[in-house]
């Protein structure tokens, strides 16, 4: 049962499209430490949504602060990525399986993407997931990220044919991370703004500055759905 939901949006104009919807509900804005959140009151649930800034460190930094400052039940994450295999721009999809694409040792004879654990990947929590497959279009499929915009064929089929992903970002995989450390439920959603090709600059900011509020009504909802 989750009552209190973390929220995190990682760009401006994602979080700027999350509270221009979210104001059709009961809005607080709350500051720690210099970090701005938004709480928001759905009637039956706590939710507690952060911008987080671009990249995996800045996910993971927002994913933790929520969890200590907020006692938070679990985690949605939502926002654009590249797609990489049988998705297309403007697809909504699930991630079912998470991964750094980035992390490297293996130099130390690890396989690419692979910790010292021995972890290669992270995992949606089972019931977030499920709550969200019930929406009408919603995909499913492994998320890849890492600390870089991919804007590379050559790269992107690399990433295929190593990971088995269907999309890249640059968050979902950190935050499985920190959430899975924190024994926190996660699950991430990801709307396809451009190809992960050459052509992704021209797509992904094009899309990014219609400032769509179509992410932030499916994160709220998901989170009507819980119980």
């Amino acid at each position: 049962m989750f009552k209190k939901i973390g929220i995190i949006l990682a760009d401006d104009m994602e979080f700027k499209a999350f509270y221009n919807y979210a104001k059709n509900y009961d809005v607080e804005e709350i500051e720690r430490k210099g970090q701005k959140f938004l709480k928001i009151d759905d009637g039956k649930h706590e939710i507690y949504a952060v911008e987080s800034g671009v990249g995996k460190v800045n996910a993971a930094i927002s994913a933790i602060e929520l969890i200590l400052n907020f006692d938070v039940e679990a985690i949605l994450n939502a926002g654009y990525s590249g797609a990489v295999s049988g998705l297309s721009k403007g697809d909504v999809v699930a991630g079912t399986r998470y991964v750094e694409c980035d992390f490297d040792f293996t130099a130390l004879d690890y396989n690419l993407g692979e910790k010292p654990d021995g972890k290669l990947f992270t995992y949606p929590n089972k019931e977030l997931l499920d709550v969200a497959l019930t929406l009408e279009g919603m995909k499913s499929g492994n998320l890849g990220c890492g600390d870089v915009f991919l804007a590379d064929t050559e790269r992107k089929n690399f990433f295929k044919k190593t990971f088995e992903i269907n999309a890249f970002d640059m968050e979902s995989g950190a935050l499985g991370v920190a959430c899975e450390k924190y024994g926190v439920p996660f699950l991430s959603i990801r709307k396809i703004s451009d190809n992960a090709d050459d052509t992704a600059k021209e797509e992904y900011r094009e899309e990014n500055n219609l400032c769509k509020e179509d992410l932030a009504k499916i994160l709220l909802e998901i989170v009507a759905k819980l119980q």
